[in-house]
């Protein structure tokens, strides 16, 4: 019989107020193994087919080749806070939090990075920095004291404004933006990164799907009426880029052009929050007749628009969203019939399952809420920083901006699956391009 011999650290209570982490310890397991026979990869599958945990510890005292027993043996040192081999320099990492800006991501993100450093099984001290607004003045403050803290990893879910504010304060500490994309900040810093999606990058990709007429349908947002904007001028129009070129006077710079293409047509419409119905623009419409609806709406009214389109019978090529509704709920506030047709840019590509479990222990969400899943992204790159330890996210950071995959999604019966092109398609493209 195994012999495995615990010894459990008397118990401390972590105390919390507000969102300040105490940086007293958990209590920690440790688990001694007493066989003296090695236990190889079948064994030790044997003690989890039986559900013998101890006894699998006891021997998964190193990272595991098989990575689907390595995946257990985390899961259980997460969720048992077993003591391991401690990384000797000091977590510490502050969170801006702008809460009445973010509303419920100010809890959300701060759990995010919570959950994210308790899977790491070593002390750490997590403390956040709230502000009533994104004033320079407040902003400036609350720099102030996280610098006196001692604080140099910044993690700050602002919006663009309050970004904007921090570029021109130029702060000399390393600091993360969770929910802002580089394109839409002026900063060259060293010290900003930047982890927000990239909406335009996603809208390019699927409107290589799209028919003209391309009906854009979009609420009063300044996400909405941004990627309204965008849509329609790189459907509209052919876009070409400022170069360099020289003549017998010499260099000189051909300045970028916007060509209208007269085979590409865009319609917006702008769906305000009290509407709910679409009689108006949808019913014997013919201009909706074979073309592409691209919705850049919340899942909510994304559902009622979709619930339309097949009322009255509108005849579309198909219908392209972004991130905005990557979510669970299209899958049941919409009839198959209504989605068929569609198709979602996803950038949340990479799973990790000890953290969305840790994440799912505190109500929290990464598979599908892009804000909570580029915290993490946020949070595991200054781990990597603070400790040299290895990334569990292998998303490359590029001139300070997170470069995250974007596949298309179709939401089916049950569930969203990728998107593989037949060869018809496959074949237009290419002689579109």
């Amino acid at each position: 019989m195994k012999k495995i011999l615990f010894t459990i650290f008397l118990p401390v209570v972590i105390l919390a107020q507000s969102f300040l982490i105490s940086n007293i310890p958990l209590p920690k397991t440790y688990i001694q193994n007493l066989d003296p026979y090695d236990c190889g990869e079948e064994c030790l599958q044997e003690f989890i087919d039986r559900e013998m945990f101890f006894s699998f510890l006891a021997y998964a005292d190193t990272k595991l080749e098989n990575e689907i027993q390595n995946e257990v043996r985390n899961i259980n040192i997460g969720i048992l806070n077993l003591g391991s081999t401690i990384i000797n320099t000091k977590l510490k990492i502050a969170i801006l939090l702008p809460y009445k800006k973010i509303g419920k991501y100010s809890s959300s993100t701060t759990n995010a990075s919570f959950a994210y450093l308790i899977t790491k099984n070593q002390p750490f001290e997590l403390k956040s920095y709230k502000i009533e607004s994104e004033s320079q003045e407040d902003i400036h403050m609350a720099l102030t004291n996280i610098i006196e803290d001692g604080f140099s990893y910044v993690i700050a879910p602002l919006t663009t404004k309050g970004a904007e504010v921090l570029t021109e304060l130029n702060p000399q500490i390393n600091i993360f933006f969770p929910t802002i994309n580089k394109k839409d900040s002026s900063s060259t810093s060293p010290y900003l990164y930047f982890g927000g999606i990239d909406y335009r990058a996603q809208s390019d990709l699927l409107l290589k799907e799209a028919a003209s007429p391309l009906i854009i349908f979009h609420d009063n947002s300044s996400i909405g009426k941004k990627l309204a904007r965008y849509e329609e001028n790189t459907f509209c129009y052919e876009i070409t880029p400022e170069t360099n070129a020289t003549n017998e006077f010499g260099p000189y710079i051909v300045p970028a052009s916007k060509i209208r293409q007269e085979d590409k047509e865009a319609i917006k419409f702008s769906i305000s929050r009290k509407t709910t119905n679409l009689e108006h623009y949808l019913k014997e419409n013919e201009d909706i007749n074979g073309s592409t609806c691209i919705i850049n709406t919340p899942i909510v009214k994304t559902s009622m628009v979709m619930s339309q389109l097949t009322l009255y019978d509108a005849n579309t090529t198909n219908i392209l969203s972004t991130q905005i509704n990557y979510d669970p709920l299209i899958l049941s506030m919409t009839q198959y019939v209504d989605r068929e047709k569609m198709l979602i840019a996803n950038s949340i590509t990479e799973h990790n399952n000890v953290l969305i479990e840790t994440n799912a222990i505190l109500s929290n969400d990464i598979e599908y809420d892009w804000i909570n899943y580029t915290t993490t992204v946020a949070m595991d790159y200054f781990f990597h920083l603070i400790t040299n330890a290895q990334r569990e996210y292998n998303i490359e950071l590029i001139n300070q901006q997170m470069s995250y995959p974007i596949e298309l999604l179709k939401p089916s019966l049950s569930r969203f699956i990728k998107y593989i092109p037949t060869p018809e398609e496959v074949a237009l493209e290419e002689t579109e391009d």
